[in-house]
C-alpha cells in the first residue's frame, strides 16, 4: 500500500540555494577584503578571519547545545564575520573582535531562531553593540599607506564634522580607500564592484542602494555640507550595498526597498548632521530594519481575486 507524503509549500524548487547566494556575496566582498589589505596591512585579514571563525564556531557550538539542526555549510555566518570584521577598526583587540561574532550570530541571529528569523542585521547590530562597550578602541583609526608605520588619524567624517575640510584627503584616494576608517569600508570603488557583481548575478536589486546614496547626496547638498565627501565617507557604500539589501531584514517589495533607503539616507544625515555621533550609517539601518514589516504590509499587492487580510 502506497502512501501520500503531504508537506507545506512550496512544492517547487528553484536552482537558487542559500548556500549559492552567500557564496556570490563572499565573491562579492573579496574586492574591499583586498583594498582593506593594501590599506591597512595583514592585520587586516588576521581580524577577518578571526570574526569568520568565530561566527562559524559560534553558530555551531549554540545549534550543537540547543540539539538543531547545524546550519553552518550555508554560509550565512561567514558573510556575518566578513561584514562585521568591516565594519570594526584593523587595531581592534583580538578579543573583542571574538566578543563582537558571539553576540552578532547567538544574541541577534540564534536567540530568534537563526536565519529567516531574526529582526536585524547582525552584524550592523554586532557593531552597534561593540561601539557601545568598547567606546575607545572602536573610535580609533589608522592612517592607511603603504608604509609600515601608520599613525592614527580622524575619519572623514569626523573632519567635516570639525570644519577641518583642508585636511580631508582627495576623491581618488576616498574611492581607493586611502583613508581613515574601519577594514571594509573605505574603498567605495572595490565595494561598487562588489555591488555590480551581485546585481549581475541577481542576488540583490538596485533599489535601495542607490535610493539610500542618493538620498544622502541630496540632503547633504541641501544642508551645504560637502555631498560627495558624504556619500564616499564613512560605512554608507557597505551599508547601502550589503546591509540594506539583506533579504531578511529589509522589505520584499520593489518600493518597499525604495522607501527602506530612503529612510535610512534620511536618518544617517540627520545624524551626521545632528547628532553626537559623525557616522549614522549603522543607526540608520537598525531602525529601518525594525519599520521593516510594516514598510512591507503598507506596499504589498493584494492578490486578484484575492480576500483583504
Amino acid at each position: 500500500m502506497s502512501y501520500l507524503a503531504v508537506s507545506p509549500g512550496p512544492h517547487i524548487r528553484g536552482r537558487v540555494t542559500t548556500q549559492g547566494v552567500m557564496r556570490d556575496v563572499l565573491i562579492a566582498l573579496v574586492p574591499a577584503l583586498i583594498a582593506g589589505t593594501l590599506a591597512f596591512g595583514l592585520r587586516a585579514i588576521l581580524i577577518t578571519a578571526v570574526c569568520v571563525a568565530s561566527c562559524v564556531l559560534s553558530e555551531y557550538l549554540f545549534e550543537k547545545g540547543m540539539k538543531r539542526p547545524v546550519t553552518i555549510g550555508d554560509l550565512s555566518a561567514c558573510v556575518t564575520g566578513v561584514l562585521l570584521a568591516y565594519n570594526l577598526p584593523v587595531g581592534i583587540p583580538i578579543w573583542q573582535a571574538v566578543f563582537g561574532s558571539a553576540v552578532a550570530i547567538i544574541v541577534i541571529k540564534q536567540l530568534f531562531g537563526g536565519l529567516g528569523k531574526n529582526f536585524a542585521n547582525p552584524a550592523i547590530t554586532a557593531r552597534i553593540v561593540m561601539f557601545l562597550a568598547f567606546s575607545a578602541t572602536m573610535s580609533t583609526w589608522v592612517i592607511p599607506n603603504f608604509l609600515p608605520d601608520a599613525v592614527t588619524s580622524a575619519t572623514p567624517l569626523a573632519l567635516l564634522r570639525a570644519g577641518d575640510a583642508a585636511s580631508l584627503p582627495s576623491l581618488l584616494n576616498m574611492l581607493l580607500g586611502q583613508r581613515g576608517g574601519c577594514i571594509g569600508e573605505t574603498s567605495a570603488l572595490a565595494l561598487t564592484l562588489g555591488g555590480v557583481y551581485l546585481i549581475a548575478r541577481r542576488v540583490i536589486t538596485w533599489h535601495a542602494p542607490v535610493a539610500f546614496i542618493a538620498m544622502v547626496f541630496a540632503f547633504t547638498a541641501v544642508l551645504g555640507r560637502e555631498p560627495v565627501y558624504q556619500i564616499f565617507s564613512g560605512g554608507l557604500f557597505l551599508g547601502a550595498i550589503f546591509m540594506a539589501t539583506d533579504y531578511v531584514t529589509t522589505p520584499r517589495t520593489t518600493l518597499g526597498r525604495i522607501i527602506f533607503g530612503l529612510g535610512a539616507g534620511f536618518i544617517t544625515v540627520v545624524i551626521r548632521a545632528f547628532g553626537s555621533y559623525p557616522e549614522g550609517v549603522s543607526f540608520a539601518i537598525l531602525l529601518m530594519n525594525i519599520l521593516t514589516p510594516y514598510i512591507n504590509k503598507a506596499t504589498e499587492t493584494k492578490p486578484i481575486g484575492g480576500a483583504q487580510t
